[in-house]
């Protein structure tokens, strides 16, 4: 078994370059704190069965298909809900929550933007995620830790600041800003409305908003080691390639609003864009309303 704590590659946020890079944390530091009384290891996974075959010690399981949605209309959880779901996994006030996941940290970014609609600011990424945890001969075993009931305090939900809806794209369309299309090439160009290893949540139309840059969300991502890329690399895709600016006023999208957390994520805190904001009704809303402008290339 690998020593990560031990191990002698750096993923430090700050030698990244990053502009906020306290919003990361490495597996190395992950390992050399695992029984921080004061730490919550949170694991959110595109696949929801996979924590149950193993996962860090003492993490627990966050599903976003049953917990962060609401349970009747598309929606995220009430105030109050989210209360009760985070003391249910034995947060507090003064917890430190890190959020990890598998698809290099898809559903992660997901959460910790769900955890930012209510203001939590005590809230990191696991660089690398799951895979690379695993890859670096990091422990996963399948025993559910027990931690007792939190006390935490979740204040309202304050979606103005990084939620955009469908009249605001509609909106931002009309005045030509920046969208940024992180699907894949095949779903920008309107060859396919979803990927073939994911469910196909339904769009009568395919294509892309009018005016949106097609960014793949993956493409913030080092392949080889599944963290981010330094800043370096991101400013000449999203900056050099895409033309954006750290001023922009950026909304990102892909189909359910996933991967265009994992890109809003990258924007605001890695390389310090000002205002971005998620639109997580994305493709399956916009390809399902009716007279919504749309573009095929």
């Amino acid at each position: 078994m690998v020593d990560i704590a031990h191990t002698t590659v750096s993923t430090s946020g700050a030698s990244r370059g990053y502009a906020h890079p306290e919003v990361l944390v490495s597996t190395e530091w992950v390992a050399e704190n695992l029984g921080d009384s004061h730490l919550r290891l949170v694991e959110c996974d595109e696949d929801v069965l996979l924590y149950d075959t193993g996962h860090i010690p003492g993490s627990v399981k966050l599903d976003w298909v049953h917990e962060l949605s609401a349970p009747v209309v598309r929606d995220y959880l009430s105030r109050e809900r989210m209360q009760e779901l985070l003391r249910s996994k034995g947060i507090d006030n003064d917890t430190t929550v890190v959020l990890y996941g598998d698809r290099d940290n898809w559903w992660a970014a997901f959460a910790f933007w769900v955890f930012r609609l209510f203001g939590m600011s005590n809230v990191k990424l696991m660089d690398g995620g799951r895979a690379r945890w695993a890859e670096q001969g990091g422990a996963l075993f399948r025993d559910a830790p027990s931690h007792p009931p939190g006390d935490i305090l979740v204040g309202p939900r304050n979606e103005r600041p990084i939620r955009a809806f469908r009249d605001g794209v509609l909106a931002h369309v009309a005045e030509h800003r920046p969208l940024v299309d992180v699907r894949s090439p095949e779903e920008f160009r309107g060859d396919r409305v979803f990927l073939p290893e994911c469910p196909d949540e339904g769009a009568v139309c395919l294509g892309h908003i009018p005016g949106a840059l097609n960014i793949p969300w993956g493409r913030a991502v080092d392949p080889g080691t599944h963290c981010f890329r330094p800043a370096t690399e991101l400013k000449a895709i999203y900056r050099l390639e895409g033309g954006l600016k750290p001023d922009d006023d950026v909304i990102t999208y892909c189909r359910i609003g996933e991967r265009s957390s994992h890109t809003w994520f990258v924007l605001t805190y890695l390389l310090g864009f000002k205002k971005v904001r998620n639109y997580d009704g994305s493709w399956t809303e916009w390809g399902n309303l009716v007279g919504a402008p749309i573009e095929r290339s």
